[in-house]
């Protein structure tokens, strides 16, 4: 057996150059004096905090893979709240950057959150269309909302009530009461798609926002005889849904009744994108799928009362010039009036604003090429400053950071020249212009091509370049220094002279010089690379073999190789000095844009539509490693000189740095890998858990089954049966012990035992139990057979009448009587255990229950002294907060035991 190859493995280093990605929304966020100073932008798979006034990162809250999708933020800012794109949410602590808490739900891209107004529960939508409400305190999920046919595009709590509000892609919005969980009423006034609505004047009017140029608007009136937090109306029973949920029901069992007004006309004809207003309630901005925005405004009640005083007047005016005029009122236009029309530098993504002063809102908006975009607005006044510039260089030496920006046509291509003072571009509109770098100007702009410039390669010996066009033709180019004045002592800069013309057949696409340039082959449209002598322009060699036309190509630093990438999705290898093809590779899932070798070596590193980038051996013909991370088609790929590091550019706007480093990589291991994680994902993906029981279709489990909730159960699984194992062997062990009536040696303790340091079989069950994630305890109990939940069943017995962890302890228990409550009912050798936790459980409860509140009482005298002794009132928000999360928290606690 041959002595296998070892390769060192590459790893994501860095990301740069990103701003914001264009799938993500906005946040504005205030600093630590409550200047709304900040945003929180998704960018790829982190969120970075941009200081608006001077342009830096504040933080940086790092993701993992999947690409943020939304981002929202508590009532005080101190916490934000990230959905992806693979369902799952995350909250991070601003100050910290430290995640808080996960929560995996949904089934795909995570479109719509939203905090309540005290910041305890979350509610989250997403492309699977259902909405979940998760506890931020308990760290669960609550329930699962089911109703809406099309993708949730956006979620809000009514702070009156207990109410959620939906809308969804399907033209609906939808009204939910969440103490019964099911939909109540169900506007149906929109023909297109809802995608956004606001709540204002104290959530009494509501203003939606679809596919075509009307924003309607609603009036909401609360049912006074309603009150949840009422304990005569909580004891209750629970409402029934009713027949009919159009707007104009008229129910008595009904929260709530929406009613339409009418509509307000937008200028633009397009869809909305996004729907927001100020925090006071004064302005809204309505933005389409355009670069404009509109600003209206809200009158206030003393506003109106002004309006409907002049009109009455000037009716009384006209009445004593004996002319009939009806009653005056107010309109809707009156109520919210359109005030202007504003653009940005580019097309929108999303929009937030903020008051900066009580004549001047300002607007920050989420542009699609990679900028974030602040204006400032007054009556008749706008002024706009840009934050970041569109084509950027980055020094990856050191900091990452932009050191020049400069303003080109559209580029299609670029190469430095020797000494990297000098840039050249190849443009669309085949002009190549020459850039210098240090003093960031245009030197030199020449009409090169009738047609695009797709390739530039410098030459080898440093003295020129060539460029290939659509056009079909190849042109070189040398490097001269012409002086710059007329003096001839005079500073110098560079320019390109034409030199020679290779006329093609076809388009090219692709040229590349080899290392000791003797060939140069040239891609073209018709699917073939042609070699030619570099000296001469005579034919060598033409390379045929693709089925579809060849992108990219690159020749090995020994001119002995050559491989290209196809839009066939195919590399084909190549040897130049017959131009057989040694190897053809399936390489990717979509069409190769770049190909490059490593310096000195047969190694070289390919790049696709499909985000992927991989590195391949082309001695061996063995795909050495693929490198995830890019969340959009990879266009550019650079293998530094001495091949340790590699970076990369995609159509997600950022930039992304690779390093090689000393860890080997052996490729058995990373197939067994790679086939491990395919397994995983399939094993997670085989299904949602049927629960006993569950049949109502607006109801459902609020978690998700992963790889991580079946981890948890297979771990909970053992310790049950270590625990059954142990404790009949300390029976036996008793039993001994008694028949020769002295102590014996103990019998050695389960390994398990040992690594969680447990002092009893129930001690490792709890350590156990601990140990899983609050947020994903409930589907891991839903995975357990009943078997082992009947087993489980007796240890939470144990540990209430221990006192080990009596809230978490209860929470497991109610949830598996609930999931087996049927098949436990109907087992007899249970219900003794069922009998002796009943009281238990009471008991326990009671006693954490006067315990809190023991602790409550004993910090308010702590708190009355210290105000008797300094003469100030302390922490007075903070207790009336706290004494209603104690009530609330003590009458949920009541409710679950009773």
């Amino acid at each position: 057996m041959g002595v296998t190859k070892q390769y060192l493995r590459v790893e994501a280093k860095d990301v740069f150059g990103l701003v914001a990605s264009p799938r993500s929304n906005i946040v504005l966020l205030k600093n630590m004096k409550g200047n709304v100073r900040q945003a929180a932008v998704g960018a790829c798979e982190n969120v970075i905090i941009w200081d608006l006034l001077t342009k830096e990162k504040v933080q940086i809250l790092k993701g993992d893979k999947h690409e943020v999708s939304r981002v929202a933020k508590t009532p005080d800012d101190r916490h934000l709240a990230v959905g992806y794109m693979d369902g799952s949410i995350r909250v991070f602590e601003v100050v910290t950057g430290e995640i808080k808490i996960t929560f995996q739900g949904h089934r795909s891209a995570v479109t719509a959150l939203a905090y309540d107004h005290d910041g305890l529960r979350l509610v989250s939508g997403s492309k699977d269309t259902d909405v979940i409400v998760w506890d931020v305190v308990s760290e669960s999920g609550l329930f699962r909302l089911k109703g809406h046919k099309g993708e949730v595009t956006k979620v809000e709590f009514l702070k009156e009530r207990n109410v959620l509000l939906t809308s969804s892609k399907d033209t609906f919005v939808k009204f939910w009461d969440l103490d019964t969980q099911h939909c109540f009423c169900t506007l149906t006034g929109h023909r297109t798609e809802v995608y956004g609505f606001v709540l204002i004047n104290s959530g009494q009017r509501l203003i939606t926002g679809s596919a075509d140029s009307e924003l309607r608007v609603w009036d909401i009136t609360y049912t006074e005889e309603y009150d949840g937090d009422d304990d005569e109306e909580s004891s209750k029973p629970k409402r029934q849904r009713p027949d009919n949920n159009s707007e104009e029901d008229e129910d008595e069992l009904n929260i709530l009744h929406c009613h339409p007004v009418g509509s307000v006309m937008r200028h633009g004809r397009d869809r909305v994108v996004c729907l927001t207003t100020d925090p006071t309630d004064r302005y809204l901005v309505c933005h389409g799928l355009g670069n404009s925005y509109e600003v209206f405004i809200i009158a206030s009640d003393a506003e109106l009362k002004k309006k409907l005083a002049k009109r009455r007047k000037k009716a009384r005016l006209q009445q004593q010039k004996d002319e009939a005029l009806p009653e005056p009122s107010l309109t809707l236009q009156d109520q919210v009036r359109h005030m202007n029309k504003f653009k940005m530098s580019s097309k929108m993504r999303w929009i937030d604003v903020s008051i900066t002063s009580p004549e001047q809102l300002q607007v920050v908006g989420l542009l699609n090429n990679n900028k974030l975009e602040v204006v400032d607005l007054q009556i008749d006044v706008t002024s706009l400053q840009v934050i970041f510039p569109v084509f950027e260089f980055f020094d990856a030496r050191s900091t990452l950071h932009c050191f020049r920006t400069l303003a080109c046509d559209y580029a299609l291509c670029s190469v430095f020249s020797p000494g990297d003072r000098y840039v050249i571009i190849g443009t669309k509109s085949g002009r190549l212009q020459v850039f210098d770098v240090d003093e960031g100007t245009m030197i030199e702009n020449i009409d090169a091509h009738s047609g695009a410039i797709w390739s530039l390669s410098l030459a080898p010996d440093k003295r020129g370049l060539v460029t290939g066009s659509a056009d079909h033709t190849v042109k070189f180019w040398n490097f001269e220094l012409v002086s710059v004045s007329e003096n001839s002592s005079g500073r110098k800069q560079l320019s390109l002279i034409h030199t020679r013309t290779l006329q093609m057949d076809e388009d090219v696409l692709c040229v590349r010089y080899s290392p000791d340039q003797r060939l140069l082959a040239v891609a073209l449209l018709d699917n073939t690379v042609k070699v030619f002598f570099v000296d001469t322009l005579k034919f060598f060699l033409s390379l045929y073999g693709h089925k579809l036309p060849v992108l990219c190509m690159d020749i090995s630093s020994d001119s002995t190789l050559i491989v290209t990438g196809s839009a066939d999705r195919n590399v084909k290898i190549w040897g130049l000095d017959f131009g057989d093809c040694h190897r053809s590779l399936f390489a990717h899932d979509d069409s190769i844009l770049c190909i490059q070798f490593v310096p000195r070596t047969h190694m070289f590193y390919t790049a696709s539509k499909d985000n992927k980038v991989k590195q391949w051996d082309a001695d061996n013909f063995e795909n050495i490693i693929t490198l995830h991370g890019h969340h959009g088609e990879v266009w550019a790929l650079a293998v530094s000189p001495n091949g340790k590091s590699v970076v990369t550019s995609s159509h997600d706007h950022s930039l992304r740095l690779w390093e090689k480093t000393e860890e080997l990589l052996v490729l058995e291991e990373e197939r067994e890998m790679e086939r491990e994680k395919e397994y995983e994902e399939s094993a997670a993906q085989d299904g949602e858990p049927v629960i006993p029981g569950e049949t109502n279709d607006e109801f459902a489990h609020a978690g998700k089954k992963n790889i991580e909730t079946v981890k948890a159960a297979e771990k909970l699984i053992e310790a049950v049966e270590v625990y059954k194992e142990e404790t009949q062997k300390l029976a036996q062990h008793k039993a001994q012990c008694q028949a020769a009536g002295k102590q014996l040696p103990a019998p050695t303790p389960h390994p398990l035992l040992v690594a969680y340091h447990a002092t009893s079989p129930s001690h490792l069950v709890l350590q156990i139990i601990r140990k899983i994630k609050s947020s994903e305890l409930d589907e891991s109990l839903l995975v357990l057979p009943f078997a082992v939940s009947t087993d489980l069943l007796s240890i939470l017995e144990t540990f209430l009448s221990n006192g080990w962890e009596t809230e978490l302890t209860s929470r497991c228990l109610l949830f598996l009587l609930r999931i087996h409550h049927g098949q436990v009912t109907s087992t007899q050798v249970l219900l003794p255990t069922i009998d002796r936790l009943r009281p238990l459980s009471k008991e326990r409860a009671d006693h954490l229950k006067d315990t809190v509140g023991f602790n409550l009482m004993g910090l308010q005298m702590l708190r009355l002294k210290l105000e008797e002794k300094k003469g100030v009132k302390v922490f007075a928000d903070a207790t009336s907060k706290f004494k209603e999360r104690i009530k609330k928290k003590r009458k949920a606690v009541l409710t679950i035991v009773t």
